[in-house]
């Protein structure tokens, strides 16, 4: 390692070193008490990846950095691990799911990789191929990764035409208890719709997730111009029609 990096990572330890001896809100902290603040710097470095902000980026890097050594901290005080276990442990299993770099296992593409990867994490005690998607995943990201994985094995659609078809099956099926006005099944069948919109994406290389929120961000951005546009002429959006308010809307598209 370059010993500017050695040093800066040094100095880091040192901080976190007198913050925990010194500091009363830091020495109060628990790894149950950090453990909502990780999630919540975990979706403002996602923010910053959004936008392409480096500079946001780098801070929340730093952010979710504290908190790996805050929680190795707090380990070490308990005698169950320190900040050296977390690097030497992340840098064996590095090393041994990737058999095509520190072994004699040949690959020809990225889903080679991905297939060895999953057999390297079944011959290590998972029972299931399934078996390390994380319940707590908020639905999308889990759908994501669920379908990741079972590709991984070979269970996947051949053409992304196949799944649009599925898309399109779905969506007649959602269609059908709709005209019922049958909640439960209605509810079934969109979720049904959601995963196979999602297979969908993956096959192409969309992350659903960022599509979804840049969708978010466009619209949230066209109804503050429909917003301020109908400020600027004194009018309230609760007396307007809808169509009145969709004329400001298609204006916000133009531009």
């Amino acid at each position: 390692m370059n010993p500017s990096k050695e040093k800066s990572f040094s100095r880091l330890l040192k901080i976190m070193d007198e913050l925990r001896e010194g500091c009363p809100w830091d020495r109060k902290q628990t790894i149950h008490t950090l453990s909502h603040l990780t999630v919540e710097e975990t979706y403002e470095l996602t923010d910053a990846i959004i936008e392409e902000d480096y500079d946001a980026i780098k801070g929340e890097l730093g952010d979710l950095l504290l908190h790996i050594v805050f929680y190795s901290k707090i380990a070490s005080e308990r005698n169950k691990f320190d900040i050296q276990d977390v690097i030497n442990t992340i840098c064996k299993k590095m090393i041994e799911r990737h058999p095509h770099i520190y072994g004699d296992v040949k690959v020809e593409n990225e889903e080679d990789v991905k297939q060895n990867w999953e057999m390297i994490k079944l011959k290590k005690g998972n029972k299931s191929v399934l078996g390390g998607v994380p319940k707590s995943l908020p639905a999308m990201v889990k759908s994501q990764r669920i379908q990741d994985k079972v590709a991984s094995v070979g269970f996947d659609w051949e053409k992304s035409e196949q799944i649009l078809d599925k898309v399109k099956e779905e969506i007649s099926e959602f269609e059908a208890e709709a005209k019922n006005k049958n909640q439960s099944e209605m509810e079934a069948e969109l979720g049904d719709v959601f995963f196979a919109l999602i297979n969908f994406a993956r096959h192409h290389n969309i992350n659903p997730e960022r599509a979804l929120e840049l969708t978010n961000k466009k619209f949230i951005k066209r109804f503050k111009f429909l917003e301020d546009q109908t400020k600027k002429k004194n009018l309230k959006l609760h007396e307007m029609s809808f169509d009145d308010m969709n004329k400001y809307w298609e204006d916000a598209k133009k531009m």
